[in-house]
């Protein structure tokens, strides 16, 4: 039986405490029938032979007290898996998809030079949009913005450019798309970022 030091109290009342180790659902069940099962074998742990009438009534809330604790505790444990398997299954296919990207940029590389409006640029949007589509249903988002102020979590500066057109620290271009899968980051964008310029104001 794990015991929990974190906890207030004294050490009886730790015994009963289900520690959360980060074991399976079905581990932690055992370990709490096994917690009650022990509890009532034992009610009162401490208790001297000439205890007072009062001793049943105390144990009987004593032995409450560490179940209400074990079944918190497994609770706890519960909506901690709950999350982690709800976050595995939102981010699982994030290596597919990752590794699709280069697939995505060569369908923009081949968007850009085919003349708009002919058969083969219309067929390549076609089957560009299905796949960004579903991409995009399974949480894809890209970065592509440019006018906007650099980021260094979302953006990756591969060109400098000299200008006082716009205020230093500018994306001026992206030259490839970064894209997010959810609220992760997959891939940066690769920009262009303008220097030289005004300095941006920055409000306190």
């Amino acid at each position: 039986m794990a015991e929990n030091s974190g906890r207030g109290g004294n050490d009886s009342d730790d015994a009963y405490i289900i520690e959360d180790t980060e074991g399976s659902v079905e581990e932690i069940e055992r370990e709490m029938r096994e917690t009650a099962e022990e509890a009532a074998a034992d009610p009162v742990p401490d208790a001297a032979p000439d205890a007072s009438a009062a001793a049943p009534a105390e144990a009987a809330d004593d032995f409450k007290n560490r179940y209400i604790r074990a079944v918190a505790d497994f609770e706890n444990f519960r909506k901690r898996t709950e999350r982690e398997k709800a976050d595995f299954f939102r981010y699982a296919v994030a290596n597919v998809i990752k590794d699709m990207l280069p697939v995505l940029d060569n369908f923009d590389r081949a968007l850009d030079h085919a003349e708009e409006g002919d058969e083969f640029h219309k067929g390549v949007l076609l089957i560009y949009k299905q796949l960004y589509d579903v991409l995009q249903k399974h949480g894809l988002k890209p970065i592509e913005e440019s006018g906007v102020v650099f980021d260094p979590n979302i953006h990756e500066a591969v060109v400098r450019e000299e200008t006082d057109s716009v205020p230093t620290q500018t994306v001026v271009a992206v030259l490839q798309k970064g894209y997010f899968l959810h609220d992760r980051l997959l891939r940066p964008a690769l920009v262009k970022v303008a220097v030289g310029g005004p300095d941006r104001n920055v409000s306190s």
